[in-house]
This record gives C-alpha cells, sequence and structure tokens, in this order.
C-alpha cells in the first residue's frame, strides 16, 4: 500500500496492492491544531523511533546485560546527559584516555616479568582476565611503554656502535699505513720522485685536466685515481696511474700554510675547544635517557673526527694551494668515478666559482631534499636575517671550482667570518660540518650541473638501487657507512671493492678484502 499526500495537505490518495486508489478529501478548519502541524509532528516521531533503536542496539553491542525496552534505553542514555553527568559504561574510550595519559615512569617497569612481551601475550591475557576499559589501558601503556624504552635503547646502541666503527681505523688500514710506511724507508722504488722531472711543468699548464684528492687515507685515495704523507708517496711510486700524472703532496710543503697565522687551523684549534665544553665525550651523550634518539646520532655524529679535519677546510684555500691553475675539479675520498670526467672542463660556469649538484629535488626524498633550512639554525636571528631557508643546498664532493673566478671574490674571507660567528654563539648557527659555512660563503656563486655527475647518499641508506648508482658518473658515499667498513651496505660495496687488486702483495698481506 502506497500514501500519497498533497503538498497542501488537503487530498490523500491511498494504492492499494491491487491498484485501486481511494482519495480522501480532507476539509481543513480554522482550528489551532492544523493537519500540517499533525504531518511534522508523525515526522518526529518516526525519526524518535528510529533513534531509540540505534540507541538500544549500540547498548546491546556495548554489552550491557541488563535487557531493557527501547524507551527504556532511551531514558537511560538521556537521563544523565540531561542531568550534565556522564556513565561509566557510556564512556569507554574516555576512560581509556585518563589511564593512557597518566606518566608512567621507567622505574614502575623495571623488574616487572607480568607484563605482555608480544601483541599475542596481550590479547591471551586480556581475554583471560576479561579485563574492562581501565585494566585493558593500564596493560596496554605498560607493554607498549617497555616495548618503547627497549627500542630507544636499541637504537642509541646501533648509533654508538656506529659511531665508533666509522671514527675508528680499521685495522686493516692501519696495516697498510704501516707496511707502506716500511717500504718507504727501505725501498728506493718507494721514493720516488712524483711526478718525473720532465713531467713537473704539466702540473701547472692550464691545457690540461687537474684533479684535487684531500685524503689521509692511504686505501680510499687508492681507489679513486689516506695516513702519512710517506705510506700515500710510497703507493703511488710503487702504483703508477698512467697516462695520469701523480703528485703526491704534503700539508708541509706548502710555504703559506706553515707561516704566521693560517685562518684554517685557528678555527680548527677554536671548534675543537668549544665542542669539547659544548658536546662532552660519547658516554655523556648515551647516558641522556631522555634525548630523542635521533638526537643522540646527530650529536655522536659531530663527535666524529672529520668534521674537525683538516682536510675538509683545505678546500676553502683552493686559490692559495694551486695558483698557477684557474680549474680544477676537487674529489672526496670517499666517491668512485665510474666514466669520463673530460665533459667537465665544457661546463659554462657563467661566471660562477662552484660547479655542484643540488639536492633540494630529485627522487630520493631523504638525500635529495636538502635546503638551506637543514643545515642552518634559522631561528637564530643572525641566519634568519641573510638567508633564504627555502633556498636549495648543493652537495661538497665532486665540484668543478673556477679558480680564476675565485680570486676575484671574498669567499674565503666570507667563510672565516661566518666560522668565528658560529664560534661566538657556541655552534648555534649550524653544528655539524663544512658545508654550512660553505653555503654561506658560496652564497651567490653556485653554477647549477647535472646530477648524473655526482650521486649522493651511498654511504647513509641502502634504499638506493645498485643499478641507479652503478648508471651515476660519480657515486659518493657520503656517510658513516663507508665502503672500506665492515658496516658499508652490502649490494652497494662492490661499486668501489671491484677497483681493489687483491692480488696486491700490499692489499693480501693486510687482509683487504674486496667483499
Amino acid at each position: 500500500m502506497q500514501l500519497h499526500i498533497s503538498p497542501s495537505l488537503r487530498h490523500v490518495t491511498v494504492v492499494t496492492g491491487k491498484g485501486l486508489r481511494e482519495f480522501i478529501k480532507v476539509k481543513v478548519g480554522s482550528r489551532r491544531f492544523s493537519y500540517q502541524m499533525m504531518f511534522y509532528s508523525l515526522l518526529f516521531f518516526t525519526f524518535l523511533l528510529r533513534f531509540v533503536f540505534v540507541l538500544s542496539t549500540v547498548d546491546t553491542i556495548d554489552g550491557d546485560p541488563s535487557p531493557c525496552s527501547s524507551l527504556a534505553c532511551l531514558g537511560k542514555r538521556l537521563k544523565p546527559k540531561l542531568l550534565g553527568r556522564r556513565t561509566e559504561t557510556g564512556n569507554v574510550p574516555e576512560a581509556m584516555y585518563q589511564v593512557l595519559e597518566q606518566p608512567l615512569s621507567e622505574q614502575e617497569l623495571k623488574g616487572r616479568s607480568d607484563i605482555p612481551q608480544t601483541l599475542h601475550d596481550f590479547m591471551s591475557e586480556v581475554k583471560r582476565s576479561k579485563s574492562d576499559a581501565r585494566e585493558f589501558a593500564q596493560k596496554l601503556k605498560e607493554m607498549v611503554t617497555l616495548m618503547e624504552q627497549r627500542t630507544r635503547t636499541a637504537k642509541i646502541q646501533e648509533y654508538l656502535y656506529r659511531h665508533v666503527a666509522s671514527s675508528s681505523i680499521p685495522k686493516q688500514l692501519h696495516c697498510l699505513a704501516l707496511k707502506l710506511a716500511n717500504e718507504h724507508s727501505i725501498n728506493a722504488a718507494a721514493r720516488l720522485q712524483l711526478p718525473e722531472a720532465e713531467l713537473v711543468p704539466t702540473l701547472v699548464d692550464n691545457n690540461y685536466f687537474h684533479f684535487v684528492l684531500a685524503s689521509d687515507n692511504i686505501l680510499a685515495a687508492s681507489v679513486v685515481a689516506k695516513k702519512t704523507y710517506f705510506p700515500m708517496q710510497a703507493w703511488f711510486s710503487l702504483h703508477p696511474l698512467s697516462p695520469a700524472i701523480i703528485e703526491v703532496k704534503a700539508l708541509h710543503h706548502f710555504d703559506w700554510l706553515s707561516k704566521g697565522k693560517v685562518p684554517v687551523l685557528e678555527a680548527m684549534e677554536k671548534d675543537q675547544r668549544v665542542r669539547s665544553q659544548f658536546r662532552g665525550g660519547s658516554s655523556v651523550i648515551v647516558a641522556n635517557n631522555e634525548e630523542n634518539p635521533v638526537v643522540v646520532a646527530a650529536k655522536l655524529q659531530a663527535l666524529s673526527p672529520k668534521y674537525n679535519s683538516l682536510m675538509n677546510h683545505i678546500r676553502i684555500h683552493l686559490p692559495e694551494l694551486f695558483p698557477s691553475l684557474n680549474k680544477v675539479v676537487f674529489l672526496d675520498d670517499d666517491i668512485v668515478i665510474q666514466t669520463d670526467l673530460s665533459p667537465l672542463w665544457d661546463i659554462d660556469m657563467d661566471g660562477k666559482v662552484n660547479g655542484a649538484v643540488e639536492t633540494c629535488r630529485g627522487e630520493d626524498k631523504f638525500v635529495m631534499s636538502k635546503k638551506f633550512k637543514s643545515y642552518l639554525n634559522f631561528s637564530n636571528p643572525l641566519i634568519a636575517r641573510h638567508f633564504d631557508p627555502e633556498e636549495c643546498a648543493w652537495a661538497y664532493g665532486m665540484n668543478v671550482f673556477d679558480l680564476a673566478a675565485w680570486r676575484k671574490t671574498n669567499i674565503s674571507s666570507t667563510y672565516y667570518h661566518w666560522l668565528d660567528e658560529n664560534l661566538k654563539s657556541d655552534l648555534s648557527l649550524w653544528q655539524l660540518g663544512t658545508l654550512p659555512p660553505g653555503l654561506i660563503a658560496f652564497h651567490g656563486h653556485v653554477q647549477t650541473i647535472d646530477p648524473f655527475w655526482h650521486m649522493l647518499g651511498l654511504g647513509y641508506q641502502e634504499t638506493t638501487s645498485f643499478s641507479d648508482a652503478e648508471s651515476a658518473a660519480v657515486v659518493h658515499f657520503n656517510g658513516r657507512a663507508k665502503p672500506w667498513l665492515d658496516i658499508a651496505f652490502p649490494h652497494l660495496r662492490p661499486l668501489w671493492a671491484k677497483y681493489l687488486d687483491s692480488s696486491d702483495r700490499f692489499i693480501k698481506s693486510c687482509h683487504i678484502r674486496a667483499s
């Protein structure tokens, strides 16, 4: 049966199941209670009955053991709320929130053996004890808190072990340096002049391609073309790289660096003094139970010797180191060259000084998402006043430097000015490495080059695929997981290890393996 009511409420049509229609004409008089009001009242009560049904159904789902009619349930539901009170049964989530928000100290969990260790144990315990909402929340909080504590401890231990592994000299590398130093002292062939006398003029000839590698790691340097000059001299004397012309120079060979005050040395001394007071040792950092593990990792990383290495700072003095050269390609010792780099000399520098790959765009969102705000502290007014936090950062490791253009700028003096400002502020402008002051000093002097020439992050994360890395001109193992360390990522290590000659007597005697 269907019921049709006209908009004016004066006619009602009833259609039976057999298709017969009956018409009812409604006479409307001037009464206080109109048919229209009666119609809307009917709709209201229809809605109300549905509401009562929903409430009674919710009661059943909540597990209320006391049966009640719809109207009784409605009264039970509405009465406390009308009176401004809440029932425990009607606010199970709120009761759980109250328990979860209460602080739980580490001491309260210490020595407890009744806390579930897995989700399966937790569900079994809840079902067995038939816990109410508060007991459920308390058990959940204890289990999650205990797991958080264990996870934090494990992460910090991992960061500490990685810090020790990356900061230490592997015994194989130490062995290599000692054996080469000994070879230098007993074997005249290991003391050859590099390069030969007739090739010395090529070192200042701008018609040649000049590469600069600042390193104290013998093993790393041998792959790219690190502990003293004599082992390095011995290695390249006994392992020529013809047709390349190799010159090995120690810092004491540069006259300007050994005379008078040298800003880079003063900055390093100040930096080391401030860091020792500001940071504390690794044991102090790890002992802080309140610090986020990521912050702990950053502080441990700041203790790495490389961040106070002269080899990192020395690149700011390239124009003085090589006064006769107009252009060089500067390489870090943790990179691997996989293709001919001579096209780098054809790049139009457009009057800029530093040809570098930008690190703010690319598919790798971890490595290629770095902007100025990633390195500089923009909560400091001095930084915020001079720089844009959204400006794209760039990378050290493989850079084309136009030394002729550099000599016309104040890049080096700007670098040391900001180093001094950071030391005055107790390292509050930035805290890690030589890239932040480099970003500042080269600001406005950077020419962007194709990312093909420099792929980063192989020492930070293992998500980089081997095939992607293999297709880059230069791969950079920046990060802790250097390819010559045991903590290197296994699937990326072959990119570096394939250049090791396992049959070499020095490599073999020091048990340096390619895998």
